[in-house]
């Protein structure tokens, strides 16, 4: 059904987007923090668009998806939502950091972001028209988020995500957040999403999960959908072909914007 409905959607496309870059301003981080945002062609201020945060991964940063994913200008049009690509500080998994005050990431996208752009833009200011995915390290941080600011977002994704961390103590600086897995562990616990799930409640958050089966996150991402399968919660899960590479995440991304604008749809029509 997804797939049909994707074939549809690109058969109808017609593309023009308006990609603007912003600086906004985080008082928790006490810095200015650029973004990417993309506006659909008929964003004109005249009616409320939804809003897709899409996190980048480690090493990368806000441009990293319009520079890297030729869909993105078409994907705005074609989901009629508003695309903000913030940036994640190279390394900040997206967590408040507990070892550095500079990494306050958590804040920054669920709160003062998410303030800022509805502010500046005509947006459905609700968990109903706000979602938030990403790749490998923003996958974990689209879902991190989400699990603990579900009266924020209502849709969240991930691809190829890092949704377990505990595999990889010396991995993508992530000791340097946390401190060491050996003598910290308990911010490694409590800061894995595979260990978040008790935050939910079935149908309290809708959920895409794509991982492919190259992919050196490929076990993770599998134990998270049978924890979840386990727990009664819905979610929809991808796996197929492929490894940790833009070429998938170029596939992946179009499949987590339309299960997002069908969350969206069926959000207006209640």
């Amino acid at each position: 059904m997804l797939l049909v409905g994707l074939t549809c959607w690109l058969s109808q496309a017609a593309w023009a987007v308006k990609i603007d870059t912003v600086e906004t301003y985080s008082a928790s981080m006490k810095k200015s923090i650029k973004a990417v945002i993309i506006t659909p062609d008929s964003y004109d201020g005249s009616r409320e668009f939804p809003v897709v945060y899409l996190l980048h991964g480690y090493g990368d940063s806000y441009n990293g998806w319009v520079k890297k994913a030729p869909f993105m200008r078409e994907a705005a049009d074609l989901y009629q939502a508003i695309i903000v690509c913030p940036d994640g500080g190279f390394s900040s998994w997206y967590w408040d950091s507990p070892l550095d005050p500079t990494m306050r990431y958590e804040t920054y996208v669920s709160n003062e972001l998410v303030s800022w752009v509805d502010g500046k833009y005509k947006t459905i200011r609700s968990r109903a028209g706000r979602g938030i995915t990403g790749l490998s390290m923003g996958g974990h941080g689209a879902l991190y988020l989400a699990l603990k600011h579900q009266d924020v977002f209502g849709v969240a994704g991930s691809m190829s995500g890092g949704v377990d961390i505990r595999p990889f103590p010396n991995n993508w600086d992530m000791a340097k957040r946390l401190g060491k897995y050996a003598e910290a562990p308990e911010n490694w616990e409590k800061n894995t999403v595979i260990n978040m799930l008790h935050l939910l409640t079935p149908n309290s958050l809708a959920l895409i999960i794509d991982c492919g089966s190259e992919d050196f996150f490929y076990r993770v991402n599998n134990n998270l959908h049978e924890k979840l399968a386990e727990r009664n919660i819905p979610h929809d899960y991808i796996s197929r072909p492929g490894g940790h590479n833009w070429p998938y995440w170029n596939s992946a991304v179009s499949y987590q914007l339309l299960f997002m604008k069908q969350y969206f749809d069926k959000q207006k029509s209640k």
